[in-house]
């Protein structure tokens, strides 16, 4: 029975590739000197620090060019607000989401529901995988879940038959 997988899933290594650009063009650009701006990737996302909110701004800004430069969607990206840190410093944290919330899954399989295709929707963990007999079915079923804004980026894996 063919069927797909609907993930939400960013490609690490290209943003490792952007996050390495923006720190070597935050420590050589002379608006960014002595601001202490720094780019750092930890267990909860990616932190940005600097002397002030607006230096702060400013190396998210040089992040999210060198993402767009690779092709990496900004919606995997969740820009918390920045925190006032030691000595009047001032520190952002952004997290990188992966996988498709209950929620979200649940508004995806309802969507397909309502197309009234011979397809049924499952959701898997932080994915929903989708299978009908019909492989003209799973198309149109792709072609409806990307024309509807789920406010993720989705993206269709396992197409098997």
């Amino acid at each position: 029975m063919p069927s797909f997988d609907i993930v939400s899933k960013p490609n690490m290594p290209e943003i490792e590739n952007a996050l390495n650009q923006a720190q070597k063009e935050v420590a050589q650009r002379f608006d960014f000197r002595d601001t202490g701006a720094s780019i750092e990737h930890n267990a909860d996302g990616l932190v940005i620090a600097a002397s002030t909110e607006d230096r702060v701004r400013a190396a998210l800004s040089v992040l999210q060019d060198k993402l767009i430069k690779r092709k990496v969607s900004l919606r995997f990206l969740d820009p918390g607000k920045v925190d006032p840190g030691p000595k009047g410093t001032a520190k952002m944290l952004v997290k990188i989401k992966e996988g498709i919330a209950v929620e979200t899954a649940r508004e995806i399989v309802k969507l397909i529901k309502d197309q009234k295709l011979k397809v049924q929707g499952a959701i898997q963990e932080d994915a929903v995988r989708v299978s009908g007999k019909n492989r003209d079915d799973l198309q149109v079923a792709i072609q409806t879940v990307r024309g509807h804004d789920f406010g993720i980026e989705l993206s269709f894996i396992n197409f098997r038959e």
